[in-house]
């Protein structure tokens, strides 16, 4: 039965009435905290007081400081340095990870975080992810106890900002085949190390202080010669370049790494890495943060075009007040409170110790996937205004379509997903 045919010979008005009268007295926020206009499920129910109280923290930022300035930053492709220090200030950088004066967050709080931050942009979120969950995390977790003590007090504080130069030209979703190479510079233990080779796509590497370099040591293609290096940017033979023009993720940066016999001391290697291990113990943090950013960008979409449709007048009421609107509205809706499960429930297993690598595939794949058709289901809504940056649908969908690829493409994590259900590998 059709929700027309099951209304007929009833008072609508009465029952619309009556609705809307019981959802309001059930779903008064006690704490004086408004719900999300996306939020079906009472979703905030599943979060602590403290988890709470940090997403309200970081939603405020981003409403007093990104919202205002984000169409701007967008047009003009700069990414805005000046706010470093303030998100440094509320423990963003490296937030999920002890010590060093790192925060020490939980992976739902970091994860709540990263959502807020991508309903700014995924240019903002990007940047943390690429400050804590790669190049911190790639020290923290592989890395000496003098390069922690160099590098993490100064990278959670903001004062040195990081990149993670895995990707190169011709070496994507197959890192195994990259050609950086490093060589010892003779036979000695405590020989220098000597890197060779161009990475790209590298975020923030012409403003970072300090890269960390994945170069191969043994035989083309033998991934278990794949080490790390702790690089000073400041070194001879790094030269980083930002690649422009771009139609995706404006409000950020991504750069060109050129590796021309960079010299480096023996100690500069990452012990604690070996093999592709070391790198993707470091994407699949970024990944986890990901699963939470695409939905912040995908509920940020849908609040825009709620708030537009109740504005705007077409034949004689508001676009809200069709069927068609508000068919697109449920099933934005629905997907974006499904979204947020999935990352809570990933989060959960996250801070148990519980999270299997293809879980983050399922939620990287899905919750990428979902976002980026919101966003542009939202831009119908809003009509030929869409198009502006007035409007925030159509900038989030041009920055998922980078969400998208990086960390994973969807091919990527369907071949992941695949092997975890059939047993076979189908990558090559």
């Amino acid at each position: 039965m059709t929700a027309t045919a099951s209304l007929a010979g009833m008072d609508t008005d009465a029952v619309a009435s009556d609705s809307a009268s019981d959802f309001a007295s059930e779903t008064a926020p006690s704490s004086g905290r408004l719900p999300d206009p996306a939020d079906l499920i009472s979703f905030d129910s599943l979060l602590s007081t403290e988890e709470l109280a940090l997403r309200d923290r970081v939603r405020a930022f981003v409403k007093a400081e990104i919202k205002p300035n984000i169409a701007r930053w967008y047009e003009e492709a700069t990414f805005p340095l000046e706010i470093v220090p303030e998100m440094a200030r509320l423990g963003l950088l490296g937030m999920h990870l002890h010590g060093y004066g790192c925060a020490g967050r939980s992976a739902v709080e970091y994860g709540l975080a990263g959502a807020e931050l991508e309903a700014g942009d995924s240019g903002l979120r990007t940047f943390v992810s690429v400050q804590g969950s790669l190049a911190m995390s790639a020290i923290h977790k592989h890395g000496s106890e003098a390069q922690k003590q160099e590098w993490l007090p100064q990278m959670a504080a903001g004062e040195a900002i990081g990149c993670f130069g895995l990707t190169e030209p011709t070496a994507g979703s197959d890192p195994a085949s990259m050609t950086t190479r490093a060589r010892r510079d003779g036979d000695s233990p405590t020989a220098d190390w000597i890197l060779t080779g161009a990475k790209r796509w590298i975020g923030l590497a012409n403003v970072a202080k300090v890269a960390v370099i994945w170069a191969q040591t043994g035989e083309p293609g033998d991934a278990r010669g794949i080490r790390g290096f702790v690089v000073p940017t400041a070194t001879p033979g790094y030269t980083a370049t930002p690649i422009e023009p771009k139609l995706s993720m404006r409000a950020s940066i991504q750069c060109e790494i050129d590796l021309d016999e960079v010299r480096l001391p023996h100690d500069a290697i990452l012990p604690g890495a070996v093999g592709l291990k070391g790198p993707f113990s470091c994407l699949n943090e970024a990944r986890y943060g990901i699963i939470w950013g695409a939905m912040g960008a995908a509920r940020d979409a849908f609040e825009d075009a709620l708030e537009y449709s109740k504005e705007r007048l077409q034949f004689g009421k508001p676009l809200a007040g069709y069927q068609l609107t508000q068919a697109k509205l449920v099933d934005m809706a629905l997907e974006i409170n499904k979204g947020f499960l999935l990352a809570l429930h990933l989060g959960r297993l996250k801070d148990a110790g519980k999270l299997q690598h293809h879980q983050i595939s399922v939620g990287k794949l899905n919750n990428c996937r979902e976002a980026i058709a919101i966003a542009r289901e939202a831009r119908t809504i809003l009509g030929g205004n869409g198009i502006t940056l007035d409007h925030s649908p159509l900038r989030h969908a041009s920055n998922l379509e980078s969400v998208r690829t990086y960390e994973g493409t969807d091919e990527v994590h369907t071949l992941i997903l695949g092997q975890q259900l059939t047993g076979e590998a189908a990558f090559r």
